[in-house]
């Protein structure tokens, strides 16, 4: 990876914006690419289809970008979904879907790497077209369109919890470009900061017409202002809770996980077989059956239900009997280990050292838009390790 040429690329974005990076994320971007062959990443573009199969996209029938009448008040749910995230563990075994997020960070970040490389005679993979900028910015006005057809969309709040103190800050600041330099006035704004009246959602007098959510609180029930106007049509939210519980809910993983499952459900059986191979087996824990799951523990990867970013996220060999008793008193899932890949990484000053990584696709209505990974130190991704963080992906023959 050119890291000059990457060096240069952040500078450009304004020096208030390098030296907040800088500050706050000095590792987010790696040091080195992660190479993937052409046939895993087929075998990620077939788990991904199959899971499109298992959970299906309303509108799909009507192409990838379909122009519709506007809809109803109250009526939702038709929106695709942004930043769809599927994160996969490749080893010697396999690809191996670890789960599939619905508001996924780093998507902003990514084509700025891949640019700065693009420009350098390097590139990455899975780019939809050779303009990263107009795909995002498309998929976003798709958005608008499935639920306001041909009315213009002017108005974007990005938001979050406390924005500015947030890890990827950076993002949202490089998100707000791209929609002013699309011609979209653009906010970044605390929950706090918007207000519901009759005809929309609003921040001080301004009317919000879309919503990029970056929020958490997928089911939104700690910010109900935000949820009644998405209910009563009042403004389009993406990604929203009715994306978050048809395809990040973990408990899914058990399902795509089942073929029985799948088989009663009359899913085809090129799907089954994709999701056979690509998901590691899961399942919902329950208390009474703790005796088997502790001596069993180091086989699995417990994750909460409603966990997002590795939080409370643990390897059941590293489990104390403390934390596994306050897992079988808790909503959790298991899923069978699945490590991940590793890369040697030099970095100036210290000896090689060996990285884990995972990959992960960012998808737009069943589709890879462009493919990235994170190379980290220890149980989980964590952007602490020097060396680390997100990482070129190249396919190789």
């Amino acid at each position: 990876m050119d890291g000059e040429a990457l060096h240069e690329a952040l500078q450009e974005q304004g020096e208030e914006w390098y030296d907040l990076v800088n500050e706050r994320c000095p590792h987010l971007f790696a040091s080195a690419p992660v190479f993937i062959t052409e046939l895993q990443l087929q075998q990620m573009q077939a788990v991904i289809a199959a899971v499109e199969e298992v959970v299906g996209v309303p509108g799909r029938e009507q192409g990838a970008f379909p122009h519709p009448q506007p809809l109803s008040q109250g009526e939702r749910g038709v929106e695709l979904g942004v930043f769809y995230g599927y994160d996969f563990h490749l080893n010697e075994q396999g690809t191996h879907l670890i789960e599939v997020n619905t508001n996924a960070g780093g998507g902003f970040l990514n084509a700025l790497l891949i640019d700065s490389q693009r420009d350098a005679g390097l590139y990455g993979s899975g780019v939809a077209c050779e303009d990263i900028e107009q795909v995002f910015i498309e998929m976003f006005r798709n958005e608008w369109r499935l639920l306001r057809g041909d009315a213009p969309l002017q108005t974007v709040a990005i938001v979050d919890e406390q924005p500015g103190s947030q890890y990827l800050y950076p993002e949202f600041l490089l998100a707000q470009k791209l929609f002013e330099r699309g011609g979209i006035a653009a906010f970044i704004a605390d929950p706090s900061e918007l207000h519901v009246r009759e005809d929309s959602l609003y921040i001080g007098d301004t009317r919000v017409d879309l919503v990029y959510n970056r929020l958490t609180d997928f089911a939104l029930h700690g910010h109900a202002h935000i949820r009644t106007a998405w209910e009563m049509g009042r403004v389009v939210l993406t990604p929203n809770p009715d994306h978050h519980a048809r395809y990040a809910d973990k408990r899914k993983l058990a399902f795509f996980s089942d073929p029985d499952g799948l088989r009663a459900k009359d899913i085809s059986q090129d799907s089954i077989d994709a999701l056979s191979r690509g998901v590691p087996q899961t399942r919902i824990v329950h208390v009474d059956e703790s005796a088997q799951w502790w001596d069993e523990r180091k086989q699995w990867f417990f994750k909460p239900v409603s966990g997002y970013g590795s939080k409370g996220a643990y390897r059941g060999d590293k489990l104390t009997k403390r934390v596994f008793e306050e897992i079988m008193q808790a909503e959790y899932i298991a899923q069978r280990l699945a490590m991940p890949g590793e890369r040697k990484v030099c970095v100036e000053g210290m000896a090689p050292q060996m990285l884990k990584y995972d990959v992960r696709c960012y998808v737009y209505d069943g589709r890879i838009q462009l493919i990235a990974a994170r190379l980290y130190q220890g149980q989980t991704t964590n952007f602490r390790t020097p060396g680390g963080g997100f990482a070129l992906v190249r396919v190789v023959e």
